[in-house]
């Protein structure tokens, strides 16, 4: 027989445990982000080589040439000769611009995929070097708090928030089209890191190396990023994980060198897309999520009015209507969905009544993504000719590589459909991206390739709430309130 105060000893600590377990899954914590009041304004052709390169897309020649372009009356106002004076044939300057972007590997003749192999792994250094830069470990962390502003960077393309990593915060873009966490480090040079935060993992007590792991990623904003693994204390606005892997970049493209003000990304896609070899490592969100009141990540991204991505609630009070649950296809890795519908003109007058300029039906088959990492909408060929159908003066412009309207043109709504069973309204006045000079703007939704994935991106994000449920792998929508 159990002697009695034994039987209260247990009792007493399988209570304490209970509480304790109860009160790690009520966890919740906020993560705010704001618009840049430095925003300079977009810059379409570059949105959409981006975004091609991500998901290793073609690039259609008209964006080929729109690059060239740009490039060379970017070289004539700097007063700049040396990209004509690198190469004498013909795609000299297009071969610059891309190669500036990652887009193609001129050392190596060709273009490079969105997830290289194993293969030219850097050396095998498991010790980051000392002091290469001035900025390693040397920034105030935030204090922990429920929440944390975000800042985007200065052309609007990607949101920032905040991530403490051992102690040292980095500005990092939270990306649900990938599934890497990896930083700009003291192994780079000066020269590199200049206006960058950086991770020092010599200054952290809690960093620790993973011997013979490796990555090498290109992401789709034409950028790439390889190095070495190890593992470290991750927070983000006050919820941490002890042993997240974290990917420090020993060499980086001259994307992410020319941006002022991103020091890495933070995947939020599903694990099995992670670059690290040999053996792949879990997302940030797949990490904590067991930790959550709910296993969730919501999107509440606005147009020039704060956003806030929040772990672990559903505030009720950020969208009107129901919540309409979408189940998605994990099997690429990505939020996948089926879209084969769409509208253009429709909206919900005061009584409920629905009307319409326009409906199609889309190309069966198409598949979506929704994607926080891109900044345009690329949908099916079908959506967008119908769309821009309805916009009096838009055309196929090649010489920008994309669709262009003038920009005083009244744009309709687009509704888009979401796994069949939800309609997602787009403002026809985030369509209008970019000015692009002589009163013509260029579109916000484009033109995906045959035969890929469409990518909804931040233009899609800003009329609508969209909530990611990590614990049965659906995706979550409503209008913003």
């Amino acid at each position: 027989m159990h002697h009695p105060a034994l039987l209260f000893l247990s009792a007493a600590l399988l209570s304490l445990t209970s509480l304790a377990v109860a009160d790690i899954q009520k966890r919740s914590f906020s993560v705010e982000r704001v618009r840049n009041p430095a925003f300079t304004g977009h810059d379409g052709p570059r949105a959409m080589v981006k975004t091609h390169r991500k998901f290793r897309m073609p690039l259609p020649q008209g964006l080929l040439d729109a690059m060239e372009a740009q490039e060379k009356k970017k070289a004539g106002r700097e007063g700049r000769g040396k990209l004509v004076a690198r190469h004498h044939h013909r795609r000299g300057l297009l071969e610059d611009a891309l190669h500036a972007l990652d887009v193609l590997d001129l050392e190596h003749g060709g273009s490079r995929g969105y997830q290289d192999g194993p293969d030219d792994e850097p050396q095998d250094e498991h010790h980051i070097k000392g002091n290469h830069s001035s900025n390693g470990g040397h920034r105030t962390p935030n204090p922990l708090s429920a929440s944390v502003p975000a800042v985007p960077d200065p052309n609007d393309i990607e949101y920032l928030s905040p991530v403490t990593i051992g102690g040292q915060t980095l500005h990092l873009d939270f990306d649900t089209g990938s599934s890497d966490l990896w930083v700009f480090t003291t192994h780079l040079d000066s020269a590199t890191t200049a206006n960058h935060c950086v991770y020092n993992a010599s200054a952290s007590r809690t960093f620790k190396p993973l011997p013979g792991a490796s990555f090498r990623i290109a992401y789709g904003d034409g950028s790439s990023a390889q190095g070495i693994v190890g593992t470290d204390i991750v927070d983000v606005g006050g919820a941490s994980f002890a042993t997240q892997a974290i990917e420090l970049a020993t060499s980086v493209s001259q994307q992410f060198v020319n941006d002022q003000v991103s020091d890495g990304l933070l995947g939020l896609a599903f694990s099995q897309i992670n670059s690290v070899q040999p053996q792949k490592q879990t997302t940030f969100l797949d990490n904590i999520k067991a930790t959550l009141a709910e296993p969730v990540l919501t999107a509440d991204l606005r147009k020039g009015a704060p956003g806030t991505y929040t772990f672990g609630r559903i505030d009720s009070s950020r969208y009107r209507g129901p919540l309409t649950w979408i189940p998605v296809n994990t099997t690429r890795g990505f939020w996948q969905f089926e879209s084969e519908r769409f509208a253009v003109g429709a909206h919900v007058d005061g009584l409920g009544d629905r009307t319409s300029l326009a409906f199609n039906l889309s190309t069966s088959g198409v598949q979506a993504i929704a994607d926080t990492g891109t900044t345009l909408i690329l949908a099916d060929e079908k959506v967008v000719k119908g769309y821009y159908a309805q916009v009096r003066g838009a055309r196929n412009d090649t010489q920008m590589g994309g669709f262009t309207f003038p920009c005083q043109a009244e744009l309709p709504d687009l509704e888009l459909d979401v796994g069949g069973v939800y309609m997602a309204a787009i403002s026809g006045r985030d369509v209008n991206f970019a000015n692009v000079g002589n009163g013509t703007c260029f579109g916000g939704v484009q033109t995906t390739p045959p035969g890929q994935l469409a990518v909804y991106g931040d233009i899609f994000f800003k009329s609508q709430f969209v909530v990611f449920h990590a614990g049965n792998n659906s995706l979550g929508m409503a209008p913003h309130a």
